[in-house]
């Protein structure tokens, strides 16, 4: 029986997972972090506060809240980080399969690899936005491939990776990070292109990992490890809306909202972040349409796919 809440304090009408387009996976899971701790009470928080949001959109003139959101049980997995990722593969692909929407909120940022992992496999010749303030593309930090800081490390060998607004990283990153498709934050500020720029090297199925470090501490300070210097929100709705105008966008998550018992603004634009996104994903799609994630016609090996993941690693 499920037990978690309903998504926004939707009607029941609106959240049973036959009648939902979208399903929203819940990660809390803090393992790896290595400054701020409490990404694992992120998740909580900003289902907390989507309760207190007005759910019409006024720029996309919707309430996307009725296409169905459908709240899993959360993802609780701690043996071990890669038995975490495991879980959030598999958990991602049952849905995929299932012709849903999948979205993720996390959590810290390691999880991502096993979303972007199930994405992959799912889609062909996917993109991988990667929207942060860290490369995270370090392929082993303390003694794991499944840590925070190798986030994006797989999708840097295995999909087409494009990162933005990158502001800080280690000199090993460099070695790996293709910087024809980094958009670092320094270089942005003075680039009035630079969205165009990242759509030109999107592919047609794109996946979006979006660390909410990626913006500036002055709009959301509730983050692991904030950076100065980021996106601020309306430029980061810019982007976002023009990704989903012109690409066929098949999942997100989002990642790292470090609760502040004190100062709840930070969970508050999370949600609100995680709302526009989908309002962006369906503002030309009628609630009475049906919903068709493309994973049938563009994966022809279907749900019999082989990883391109399976190993050993511990």
């Amino acid at each position: 029986m499920k037990t978690t809440k309903n998504y926004a304090g939707i009607p029941d009408e609106f959240a049973q997972l036959e009648k939902s387009k979208v399903v929203l996976i819940p990660v809390p899971y803090d393992g790896t972090s290595t400054w701020g701790k409490g990404a694992d009470k992120g998740p909580e928080a900003l289902l907390e506060a989507s309760e207190n949001m007005e759910l019409y959109d006024i720029e996309t003139a919707t309430e996307v809240y009725q296409q169905g959101v459908y709240v899993t049980e959360p993802i609780t997995e701690l043996s071990s980080p890669k038995a975490m990722v495991n879980s959030v593969h598999d958990r991602t692909k049952e849905y995929i399969k299932r012709n849903k929407f999948v979205t993720l909120i996390g959590g810290e940022h390691s999880l991502s690899i096993g979303s972007i992992r199930a994405f992959n496999e799912c889609f062909d010749n996917l993109t991988v936005l990667h929207i942060d303030a860290h490369a995270d593309l370090r392929e082993s930090y303390e003694g794991t491939p499944y840590n925070h800081a190798c986030a994006v490390y797989e999708a840097s060998q295995n999909t087409n990776l494009v990162q933005v607004g990158i502001r800080s990283m280690d000199a090993i990153e460099m070695t790996i990070m293709d910087t024809e498709k980094t958009f670092f934050a320094h270089e942005m500020v003075d680039d009035e292109y630079w969205m165009d720029k990242v759509v030109d090297l999107l592919t047609d199925n794109v996946f979006i990992t979006f660390d909410l470090d990626a913006l500036d501490p002055s709009i959301l300070p509730s983050t692991g490890t904030p950076e100065p210097g980021g996106l601020l929100w309306y430029e980061t709705l810019e982007l976002l809306k023009q990704v989903f105008e012109e690409k066929n966008v098949v999942g997100f998550d989002l990642v790292e909202l470090c609760p502040n018992e004190h100062d709840k603004s930070s969970n508050f634009l999370a949600a609100k972040l995680y709302y526009k996104m989908l309002s962006y994903k369906f503002m030309n799609e009628a609630v009475e349409d049906e919903y068709d994630n493309t994973y049938e016609l563009t994966n022809s090996a279907g749900t019999n796919s082989v990883s391109k993941f399976d190993d050993e690693d511990e």
